[in-house]
Parts: structure tokens; C-alpha cells; sequence
């Protein structure tokens, strides 16, 4: 989710900031219930019941009985400092939270946020007539892109794709538009191993780069008949080369023009 404060939900006149791996900010979820500092969210993680209930969230997400990793727990509460800081949660956790402090608001952060779950196209456009421009236009951007997506994996399955075929075909794609498969773009994106969505954290150019690349790779797998994984990820990887190809000679020739 954008970083953009216009972009955040509202709740009781209250920016509830929500952070790039859509942790929300448990701070401002106190503020906007006006309680004192007996029911701040270091009171909440303190109380004995917290614990095992972080416990059975992490088991729910992770699919894990255990053994969690630190990258695990820190996309499900985390303390930050500077000017940004606060504790950022989990939605399960927030709803929790939301919940200790009144139940009141706890109806009012549930309604946001089933909304959001339930894809309330009402609460997007709520959402991005307080965003800039900028944040418009990447909204926009990504939500086609899921469209594009959608198509994309519709073809890789009706031609014979499985299991691990759509993240073999996926980084096919990646590498030849970016130099580097889903876990190095995870990487310099500053994203865990696990969790969080490498497309929510692209640029509005690369998500057209990626746009046009699953196009036309969805163009080639039907024109060309490819059947299986293999035959779809080596079409994928010849339509995405061209898009790069088209990148990199416009990039030469706008240096050039500078010369």
C-alpha cells in the first residue's frame, strides 16, 4: 500500500497509517479511541493472553507449529522507531487490539477493513479521491495489472501448466525484463523471503514493463499452441526479451539525444 498519508484509512477523524507490508499502525488506532496510557499497545502485548493469541496468528499465517523465523514474527508486530514509529500489527492482531480497547471501535475498524477484504470498489475510490495524482495513477496501473495477471495464468493453465510451472514462468519473466528472478526483486525491494507482494512494491513504470510482458507472452503461448511449463516459460521468456529489448534501445537512444 502506498506510503502516501492520503491513502490511509480514517477512522474517527484519526490517519490510521498502515505500513508497505500492510501492517497497521496499533498508535493510532489508540489515539482515535481516546484511552489513557493504561491501554497502550506495549500494555496489550504485555497482557498474558497476547502471547499465545500472537502464537496461534503466527501458526495461521505461516502454515507453522513453530520454529518461526524472525522475518515471520516481524511481518506480524514490530516496533519501529524515528519520526514514523509505533508498533505496526497484523490485521488479525489490529482487529485484537481494536477490540481491547472498545468494542465500538472495534465495529468501525472491522467495517473498514472487511470492506478492503471484501473488495469494496466504493472504498478504493473513498480511498484515492484524498491520494495524489501519483498514487492514482500506480493504483490504477496495478489494478489493471491484476487483470493482465489474471489473464496471463488463465492461459499457463489451459495450456498445461502446474504447480510450480507459474513461478517458473514468473521469474522467466522477471529475469528477462529485470535481470533477476522473484527472490533477488524481493531482495533489493527490502521484502522477506516470505510475505508481502513484490508487485505492490513496484514502480508504475515496471508494473507496465511486467503488464506488457505477460500480454504479449499470453499472445505468443496461444498462437504459438506452447504446451506445458517448459513450452510456456521459454515463450514467455521471448515475448518479455522484446519488451526489454524496446526498453533498453529507447533508454540508448534518449542518452544519445543528451550527448
Amino acid at each position: 500500500m502506498s506510503t502516501n498519508p492520503s491513502s490511509f484509512p480514517v477512522i474517527r477523524g484519526r490517519t490510521i497509517r498502515v505500513d508497505e507490508q500492510n501492517r497497521i499502525c496499533l498508535n493510532d488506532l489508540h489515539k482515535a479511541a481516546g484511552y489513557s496510557t493504561n491501554k497502550s499497545p506495549s500494555a496489550w502485548r504485555d497482557l498474558p493472553t497476547t502471547g499465545p493469541f500472537q502464537v496461534a496468528v503466527l501458526e495461521r499465517i505461516t502454515g507453522k507449529s513453530g520454529n518461526f523465523t524472525r522475518d515471520e514474527m516481524r511481518a506480524l508486530i514490530v516496533a519501529k522507531g524515528s519520526a514514523a514509529g509505533g508498533t505496526f500489527a497484523h490485521p488479525i492482531m489490529a482487529l485484537a487490539y481494536a477490540e481491547y480497547l472498545s468494542d465500538k471501535l472495534a465495529v468501525e475498524v472491522k467495517e473498514v477493513f472487511l470492506r478492503y477484504k471484501a473488495a469494496d470498489a466504493t472504498l478504493a475510490d473513498d480511498i484515492l479521491q484524498r491520494a495524489t495524482p501519483e498514487a492514482n495513477e500506480w493504483a490504477g496501473t496495478r489494478a489493471l495489472g491484476r487483470t493482465v495477471r489474471s489473464k496471463y495464468t488463465d492461459t499457463l493453465k489451459n495450456h498445461g501448466a502446474e504447480g510450480k510451472d507459474y513461478g517458473m514462468c514468473t521469474n522467466a519473466l522477471y529475469q528477462a525484463l529485470f535481470d533477476g528472478g522473484a527472490k533477488k526483486l524481493r531482495e533489493q525491494k527490502g521484502l522477506p523471503a516470505r510475505g508481502g507482494n513484490l508487485r505492490d512494491k513496484m514502480t508504475t513504470p515496471e508494473l507496465v514493463y511486467v503488464m506488457a510482458g505477460e500480454t504479449l507472452s499470453t499472445e505468443r503461448i496461444e498462437d504459438e499452441g506452447a504446451q506445458g511449463g517448459e513450452e510456456c516459460r521459454r515463450a514467455t521468456t521471448k515475448s518479455a526479451r522484446f519488451i526489454r529489448d524496446a526498453i533498453d534501445a529507447d533508454r540508448r537512444d534518449r542518452r544519445r539525444r543528451l550527448l
